[in-house]
């Protein structure tokens, strides 16, 4: 058989591994809170999640940072108990318990033993219910956060996030990526109690996943998370993000770095948007992982970066499409322009039956891998309530990837991919990239690594 056919002979796809999903059981307690139940009795395993819709989005005006404070500082000390003492009574039966926020949602997260859900339900209760945010954790929370906040100023990836971030949603709460210094160092127990006050049951869903008995469990949740009061209706109305018709050029000044960082994009498409499975397959072709497109130009072909990728960061409210790279300082000018070539090229041909073939495959194949541990059930779960997304979801997920043609592909490039309106941030020593990059934009800004503007 001659070589070229057996090039020819490419494999055949394996079939898609079977998994199954336990049905999703719902009831509420008194109080009205909405409890979210997957029983899954495979190990002795419960993952508890106290999942609100009160993200930092809901930040006051010009106190950002405020909610993100609270939801740290809810695991330092809570009804009758100090933060050692909490940290002591979850080591001790080999527990965890976590508080984590992000711009859409804040989540309460504990995971034990079956036979120690008990024991840790009732510390679970004191930090939703009873935070008590003692003086002398808010201070060390303060130095701790001010010091973090000096060391983000240092990293090329964050300021070029930073950029990129107010460019594109402007006004929107989600143009702020991190907290404020000036804040931070005035934050007091009294604002912090005010915005804890907001979280309850108008705003929150409890999930649980794991072996448990449903008829005790709700006395249980009863006794302890009943308490829960109503809290705050969240806003849903913000801002619209810019729309812009031509692309414009931000050079952020880091003065002796040996490298460029390039983040590129536009505004796009919220999390809900039907075009979610078309966009995220094309993404997977055009820049997702080390075999896309952008990964094999300008790391495999021309070696200007160890990476270059691609994605749609989708939240509740807005979206935006973004690729991004670290290349050598050198090469910043044609990195960019190979860039904007790849844009070009996934919007003006139809992809190829291979690339669109290998894409679904992958990702039919990856999503029950991510699914396979009780914690990344429980972790999707999550999304699926973060997000309102239909009960059917991850059921359905490999049916809507598999159901994705060329011609969707095409589609979702031309109408959210827009690079002669990108916005294009490049952080690096201005005096060495701007005379390469003069060609990518009529509008330019010039930024110093503090957020000032600078001729």
């Amino acid at each position: 058989m001659s070589n070229s056919a057996i090039a020819a002979s490419a494999p055949a796809s394996l079939a898609p591994l079977p998994f199954s999903i336990p049905e999703i059981e719902e009831g509420r307690l008194s109080n009205g809170l909405r409890v979210v139940l997957m029983r899954n009795d495979s190990l002795p395993l419960v993952n508890i999640r106290l999942i609100s819709h009160y993200g930092e989005v809901n930040d006051a005006p010009f106190r950002n940072g405020v909610i993100g404070a609270m939801a740290a500082l809810l695991t330092e000390g809570a009804g009758a108990l100090t933060s050692r003492e909490i940290a002591e009574r979850i080591e001790n039966i080999g527990a965890s318990l976590g508080v984590s926020s992000s711009a859409d949602s804040l989540g309460i997260s504990a995971s034990c033993l079956s036979f120690h859900f008990e024991a840790v339900l009732r510390v679970f209760k004191d930090i939703v219910l009873n935070p008590t945010f003692p003086e002398n954790e808010l201070e060390l929370f303060k130095v701790n956060t001010l010091e973090g906040l000096k060391y983000q100023r240092s990293q090329p990836p964050f300021l070029a996030d930073e950029r990129f971030s107010m460019e594109i949603y402007g006004t929107h709460p989600y143009s702020k990526v991190t907290a404020v210094p000036d804040i931070i160092a005035s934050l007091s127990r009294e604002e912090l109690i005010e915005a804890h006050s907001a979280l309850g049951v108008s705003n929150c869903t409890l999930l649980l996943v794991g072996d448990f008995e449903v008829e005790k469990l709700f006395s249980l949740l009863e006794e302890t998370l009943g308490g829960l009061p109503q809290g705050r209706e969240c806003s849903s109305e913000f801002p619209t993000p810019p729309q812009r018709n031509k692309r414009k050029l931000i050079v952020v000044d880091r003065k002796g770095s040996a490298q460029s960082n390039i983040v590129m994009g536009n505004a796009a498409i919220p999390r809900i948007h039907p075009d979610f499975f078309p966009a995220l397959v094309m993404n997977q072709i055009l820049g997702a992982g080390a075999s896309s497109r952008l990964f094999m130009n300008l790391r495999e072909e021309k070696g200007y970066t160890y990476g270059a990728y691609s994605k749609f960061g989708m939240r509740r409210f807005a979206g935006d499409f973004e690729a991004s790279a670290e290349v050598r300082t050198e090469v910043t000018g044609p990195a960019v322009e190979e860039f904007l070539l790849e844009m070009n090229r996934i919007r003006q041909d139809e992809v190829s039956e291979v690339e669109l073939r290998d894409a679904r495959n992958y990702m039919t194949g990856v999503f029950p891998l991510r699914l396979e541990t009780q914690e990344g059930l429980t972790n999707a779960l999550r999304q699926q309530i973060v997000f309102g997304l239909h009960e059917r979801y991850l059921h359905d997920y490999r049916d809507l990837v598999s159901d994705v043609t060329a011609s969707d592909v095409l589609r979702v490039a031309q109408e959210w991919i827009h690079p002669d309106a990108f916005t294009v941030v490049v952080v690096g020593d201005a005096g060495d990239v701007i005379g390469q990059l003069s060609g990518v934009a009529e509008d330019m800004e010039v930024y110093d690594v503090e957020g000032n503007r600078v001729s």
